[in-house]
């Protein structure tokens, strides 16, 4: 049995190598469609481990809430008709403490499904040290902040609970902040000026790799750039725009035609929730708790990047699925290409068919001899289709800046559906070709 599938899978080779220039027409389509197949799930799961890239830069089952300056409802309603009415009229603008440290303890206290909570003040203010000056910023932060957005250390340690607690004058600094106010001197336990205050550096973070594209697209921070300061220290030392004059009150009781300045203590805080699929509840929850604990004024913008991220994965996903189905349609007129090819040989050779019948093949031998060209053609195109289609794929990667992941499941994927549709549509002209008569075959020109 295996002699005779040697055989005539060695005819079905010489039948290939006899007429080259069809053999190549009828593998070309499937050389596209394998090709395309490629190409397509390269971007697909380029553009799919882009977006897992980005939640691990923000994190996963995070809430953002950021501190803004707005007006209430009822107010935004009446501006236009308040601003030719005397000043005396208008009525007071409502007081908000704005996003404060008691938010958070808040947050904590009262939602069950709230994990972790970082609170942050971000201030641009002057680094000087051995004569060099640059503006850089100064981020006040807790042990927390590290740990959300998966910062690792590189040497030194992270703050103590004394430095947390008692505004101690310490610093953990990025990489880059290194590299230019220290060079290769080792930056622990010597002295960086930030502002009026002299920090001692304890910590130098891990330099963490990030593409400028996705810092604007995520809206983040590049942690190399940024001196990291105790919440606390910073609130004492630096700035706390939770301190009021009187004047401060009652310029943010009159209606102006001005904003007021920034009046939140926080700038941002990120809150870890516990399971994702309580991300957009407790979302809700913290809106109506912080506009309650606002006086009804939403100077406080909420944002759930995990959500927005899946609906666009969602989006990438749908995406993905419609060039599957164009490059399958491909593969199939690439299958009735070779059927019909496959067909026309049948009928040329139908002579060397009914010469062969005589010589003592059985119809399982005529069939076997097609069927393996068909094979063999398909094979031959899937291995041309998968080098087109890497390199068509890294083509794109290349000039049209797109991500592309070439996967090695989906090179098997490819040749197996290469050799299924050999299969397939290359039975029927092989049936045709063995249901031949013999002695009719041998009488035609």
């Amino acid at each position: 049995m295996l002699q005779r599938i040697l055989v005539n899978l060695g005819l079905a080779l010489e039948g290939i190598s006899a007429n080259k220039l069809r053999s190549l027409l009828t593998a070309l389509g499937i050389i596209f469609g394998v090709g395309a197949v490629i190409a397509m799930l390269a971007i697909g799961s380029g553009a799919k481990q882009s977006i897992l890239d980005q939640m691990k830069l923000i994190g996963t089952n995070n809430i953002i809430i950021e501190g803004k300056n707005s007006i209430s409802a009822e107010e935004e309603e009446t501006t236009e008709e308040s601003a030719d009415q005397p000043q005396e009229e208008n009525s007071k603008r409502p007081y908000s403490p704005g996003l404060t440290l008691e938010d958070v303890d808040a947050l904590v206290k009262v939602l069950p499904t709230v994990e972790k909570v970082s609170p942050e003040v971000v201030i641009s203010t002057n680094i000087i040290r051995a004569g060099k000056l640059r503006k850089m910023r100064c981020v006040g932060i807790t042990n927390t902040f590290f740990e959300l957005n998966q910062i690792r250390l590189g040497k030194g340690a992270w703050f103590h609970q004394a430095h947390l607690d008692n505004g101690r004058p310490v610093c953990i600094i990025g990489r880059n902040i290194q590299t230019r106010f220290f060079g290769q001197e080792n930056p622990l336990g010597k002295k960086i000026k930030a502002g009026n205050t002299w920090m001692t550096v304890i910590g130098v973070l891990e330099k963490r790799i990030v593409t400028k594209d996705k810092l604007e697209n995520l809206g983040i921070r590049d942690y190399n750039d940024d001196v990291y300061i105790p919440i606390k220290t910073i609130l004492l030392r630096f700035e706390n725009r939770a301190k009021i004059s009187n004047d401060d009150i009652s310029s943010r009781g009159r209606r102006s035609s001005s904003r007021p300045g920034n009046h939140n203590q926080l700038d941002r805080v990120v809150v870890r929730v516990s399971e994702s699929d309580k991300l957009q509840a407790t979302a809700d929850v913290i809106a109506r708790m912080l506009k309650r604990r606002h006086h009804n004024l939403v100077d406080f913008e909420i944002q759930v990047p995990e959500l927005l991220l899946a609906q666009q994965q969602k989006t990438q996903e749908t995406f993905n699925f419609v060039l599957a189905v164009i490059a399958g349609i491909s593969l199939l007129v690439g299958g009735i290409g070779i059927m019909n090819i496959m067909l026309a040989s049948v009928m040329e050779r139908i002579k060397e068919i009914g010469l062969r019948r005589s010589l003592g093949a059985n119809r399982k031998d005529i069939v076997l001899q097609f069927l393996f060209e068909a094979i063999v053609i398909s094979l031959i195109g899937g291995l041309i289709g998968v080098l087109g289609g890497i390199m068509a794929a890294k083509t794109i990667a290349s000039y049209a800046d797109i991500p592309t992941v070439v996967s090695l499941w989906s090179v098997f994927l490819s040749f197996g559906v290469a050799a299924s549709i050999g299969l397939v549509f290359g039975l029927i002209p092989a049936q045709k070709a063995a249901n031949q008569d013999p002695i009719k075959a041998l009488r035609s020109d």
